[in-house]
């Protein structure tokens, strides 16, 4: 893994290229690599953590796993599925992707964790094509370093190596990967296939073949994962950036481009994902809203990219700034666009990482020892809390954290696995190394200011799903609220539910196992013997017609002002 052969460094034509010289002075000594078993130590600590051991959670999540499951299972059609009778709202192809490693790894893995893997397998593919993309940008003549007058900088090899291990680190601290990049939505299969467009602009020069047809794959799937706006934005930007370019290698690839967006306009129309989503109201709330979003979403890669920004501006029309620029403000215009969407902000963070890396060679010692005690200070608040909430839940001291969470989580019983306990003290352990290294001498390598901040957010996802994972799990599955329910409704019933939302459409049927109508007129047009409604304290609620009689008042055990109202249909 990150240890293909380099390419020779193309021959370069300067058509009106910016001289200007570089920022970047790297000695020699400071373009060491990251060691390949500590690299991939970070990967795997933040990629396995939230695969196993727990249900799909509430929202997207569950509801494109119910999807997926009814296909693997037989209980709707692969080519128009519906849960509930509602028809997928979203791309097929992802989907298909779920049921896909559900049928093949059935019985061996529960459907759960089968459809779980290709998502896990695409976020390490991200990672990986970030490394490489980088690689490849720190390689150009522009990206360079600055040559000393007696010799002992960087070497273009092994500058861009550094530089590359700094951008996966980037991509690992950013906290708006932490949830989304876990789940098995169709956005992991977008952000694989832009990460892809990505390394792809990023070869041309050096990997000509496989570059082209990463394009004619990168932007089609885009497209067919549901985004086939920023798939067409893309495609218009990478043609101009391509035909700008000073090698002539890269001018050729114009037209792979063109066809590549050409065909990405033809699988969106097959396959009809097209959907327009202009939600964005220039009103202050949601200015706010989508201030407050970017602010956490990008932490702390935005900050480093500015820093690139400003600090290489006279270089934004070569091709290792304008290149990840260039993408990162399409999914920021798509974000904008759908009313602050954290998903369209997604498909950004592979070239925030990038141009986040390029920060690096240009930070002065005190920034880099500003990030690094922050991030010492953050991170290990946050884990000296959650073992404190562990120590609280299994001990009983102290007390008030378990008190807290009998409140908020009425009915969980906390369980102790030896297994996620010995893997949190690991965790916690290399974390304490981690800083005692980084903090014990100077360092010269590029990456080291980034270690920390995706150290400590490896950590704190790790302790999160082995320490928390009971408690999260029962407060975000659907399970419990299901059990509920089980106590009013009987086994194998058919069930209307006009308004109780896809994802907990998906939990009767799957957790459940009953028979669903969730049409808007299901109430009156269904043969269904139980009516499920649901009640926000705070509104007005209509009750259903004269055919039906309250049975039960059902809560999560999570919601204090949303309820679900069950209901019998009267005996004729």
């Amino acid at each position: 893994m990150f240890c293909l052969p380099p390419a020779p460094l193309p021959a370069r034509h300067h058509r009106g290229v910016n001289q200007v010289p570089s920022p970047a002075l790297v000695t020699q000594r400071a373009a060491q690599r990251l060691p390949r078993w500590a690299l991939i130590a970070f990967c795997a600590a933040y990629v396995l953590p939230g695969v196993f051991g727990r249900d799909p959670w509430r929202h997207n999540d569950l509801g494109a796993f119910g999807i997926m499951v009814a296909m693997a299972e037989g209980r709707t059609s692969w080519l128009a599925p519906a849960v509930g009778q509602l028809p997928l709202e979203h791309a097929l192809l992802p989907h298909w992707v779920g049921a896909a490693f559900i049928v093949l790894l059935s019985p061996l893995l529960g459907p759960e964790l089968a459809a779980r893997v290709p998502f896990a397998l695409l976020l390490a593919l991200t990672l990986a094509l970030v490394w490489y993309a980088m690689f490849h940008l720190a390689r150009t003549e522009a990206a360079q370093p600055v040559a000393f007058a007696f010799g002992g900088e960087a070497q273009p090899v092994d500058y861009a190596r550094a530089m590359a291990d700094g951008a996966v680190l980037a991509l690992i601290a950013t906290l708006g990967l932490l949830q989304l990049g876990h789940e098995t939505t169709p956005e992991l299969m977008q952000l694989c296939a832009i990460a892809l467009v990505q390394w792809a602009l990023a070869a041309a020069p050096f990997r000509q073949a496989s570059a082209r047809a990463a394009l004619l794959l990168g932007l089609p799937l885009l497209a067919a994962s549901g985004a086939p706006s920023l798939a067409i934005a893309v495609g218009a930007v990478a043609a101009v950036i391509c035909q700008r370019s000073a090698y002539e290698q890269v001018r050729r690839v114009v037209p792979w481009v063109l066809a590549a967006t050409l065909a990405a306009l033809v699988v969106a129309a097959a396959m009809h994902t097209w959907d327009w989503r202009w939600r964005f109201q220039p009103d202050r709330a949601q200015l706010f809203q989508l201030g407050r979003l970017w602010l956490w979403f990008l932490w702390p890669a935005s900050l480093l990219a500015l820093w690139t920004v400003w600090r290489w501006r006279h270089h934004l029309l070569n091709r290792h700034i304008a290149v990840p620029f260039s993408i990162l403000a399409c999914a920021l215009v798509a974000s904008v666009v759908m009313g602050g969407s954290d998903r369209a902000l997604l498909l950004g963070l592979p070239s925030l990482a990038v141009l986040a890396a390029f920060a690096l060679p240009t930070l002065k010692r005190s920034a880099a020892a500003a990030i690094d005690w922050f991030s010492v200070f953050f991170f290990s608040t946050i884990a000296i809390a959650i073992w404190v909430i562990y120590a609280s839940m299994h001990l009983g001291v102290p007390a008030k954290p378990a008190a807290n969470i009998a409140k908020l989580a009425s009915g969980f019983v906390p369980l102790f696995s030896p297994l996620a306990l010995a893997v949190a003290a690991l965790g916690t352990l290399a974390w304490l190394w981690l800083v005692r290294w980084r903090t014990s001498r100077h360092q010269p390598a590029l990456w080291k200011s980034l270690v920390l901040p995706a150290g400590g957010v490896a950590l704190a996802w790790l302790l999160t799903m082995t320490l928390l994972l009971p408690v999260l799990d029962y407060a975000r599955s659907e399970r419990a609220w299901v059990e509920r329910i089980a106590r009013h409704v009987p086994a194998k019933a058919c069930i209307a539910a006009p308004d109780v939302g896809r994802a907990a459409v998906v939990a009767l049927e799957h957790f459940g196992r009953w028979s669903v109508d969730a049409r808007p007129d299901a109430a009156e047009n269904s043969r269904c013997t139980v009516l499920l409604r649901r009640q926000r304290d705070a509104d007005r609620f209509v009750p259903p017609g004269g055919a039906w009689e309250p049975v039960a008042r059902v809560r999560r055990p999570t919601e204090r002002s949303d309820s679900t109202l069950v209901f019998r249909r009267k005996a004729r």
